[in-house]
């Protein structure tokens, strides 16, 4: 009876394990969040050493003092763009090696339907706020750039979880949470976008290498 009983088990773990492979994205690494972490403590780094400042001294409004500097030959504009664009192409960068990597060692497809929901997904509110962020800039309101970014970003993964490992709607609430805070404490806002962006991401990341591929 209790050989049966495991087999019976056995069998609806396998049948579990199909139906989420089937309607899931599960080859995400958590070693491209970990990477992606220390980028971002990376560009934080790169722009308080532009700025002259050093995190949590004070409600300084780095954002409005920003906007007259010309350091290292570039101006307060220019070196955000270039900063930011380098710290997403690393971030992307890894996390396609990482995944494409455990997705081949699991002998599981990279691109397919799964894969495009995700993208799509987790692609439409960060266009949304990509474009509401322009229109921050547009106006001035330098201070509500770097929350609105944790926002933005919080809300993608939770909507992209629903394809994906469930773990990623609790790190999407905390970056979101972490955003709504920030605006609140807007001198503070490079703290909180390198607290969300790259401790978190460190966090989460080793958590979920831990959960699911250190096992494995």
């Amino acid at each position: 009876m209790t050989q049966e009983y495991n087999s019976h088990l056995e069998t609806l773990n396998e049948i579990r394990s199909l139906m989420e492979r089937s309607s899931r994205f599960i080859s995400l690494s958590g070693l491209s969040g970990v990477a992606a972490g220390i980028w971002a403590l990376l560009g934080a780094a790169a722009a308080y050493l532009y700025l002259g400042a050093t995190p949590f001294s004070g409600r300084r409004m780095y954002y409005l003092e920003g906007v007259q500097m010309e350091n290292w030959g570039m101006s307060y504009i220019t070196f955000f763009i270039i900063d930011g664009a380098l710290v997403l192409a690393l971030a992307v960068g890894s996390g396609v090696l990482f995944t494409t990597r455990k997705a081949r060692r699991k002998g599981q497809p990279i691109w397919g339907p799964l894969t495009q929901r995700l993208l799509i997904n987790l692609s439409l509110p960060l266009l949304a706020g990509g474009l509401f962020c322009l229109a921050l800039f547009y106006h001035g309101l330098m201070g509500l750039i770097a929350p609105s970014t944790l926002v933005f970003y919080g809300l993608a993964l939770i909507n992209a979880s629903k394809y994906t490992l469930n773990d990623i709607r609790y790190l999407g609430i905390i970056e979101a949470a972490l955003g709504l805070i920030a605006l609140f404490f807007l001198g503070y806002g490079l703290e909180f976008w390198a607290i969300g962006f790259g401790l978190m991401h460190i966090l989460y990341g080793t958590f979920m290498f831990f959960k699911y591929e250190r096992a494995a």
